[in-house]
């Protein structure tokens, strides 16, 4: 798996980033006007938080409801301030609509829905993909996978 997209600032972060290597990244499929993607950015905030110290990583990719640069990138810093989220959310400059997420990605065949999480393994192999999130009982998802991706 492979992208480059740049953040709020206009920096570019790709996940070939040395920040990335070595580590499991855990990849947010999100956008702001997403109810399930709030639940997911709570939760994944205090998850980096309590983790990040232990090699893991998060990006979240964002597909607005617009394709004007400026737009999303307010959009997204309000998300951004909205939950002290300390790990970059890149503007994708894609929409939700059907097939864009894929043209971004063109490795995922199609994104089924928001949000979307993948878990990409310290090799840098995709090792899950789950589509959804509805509140905190889901949350445990992660938990369960991550064992799996020790070595």
């Amino acid at each position: 798996m492979a992208f480059t997209f740049k953040d709020v600032n206009g920096k570019k972060v790709s996940l070939s980033d040395t920040r990335y290597k070595n580590k499991v990244v855990i990849v947010q499929i999100l956008g702001s006007w997403c109810p399930n993607c709030m639940d997911e950015t709570a939760y994944m905030v205090d998850y980096y938080r309590k983790f990040h110290s232990k090699g893991v990583e998060v990006i979240g990719l964002a597909y607005e409801r617009t394709t004007d640069p400026a737009k999303s990138q307010r959009t997204v810093k309000q998300l951004i301030n909205r939950f002290s989220i300390p790990y970059p959310i890149l503007l994708t400059g894609y929409t939700p609509a059907k097939g864009d997420p894929a043209k971004s990605l063109p490795m995922m065949k199609d994104i089924l829905g928001f949000p979307t999480t993948i878990i990409v393994d310290k090799k840098g192999d995709v090792r899950k993909i789950h589509t959804g999130f509805t509140g905190p009982a889901p949350a445990n998802i992660i938990p369960i996978l991550l064992p799996s991706l020790k070595g």
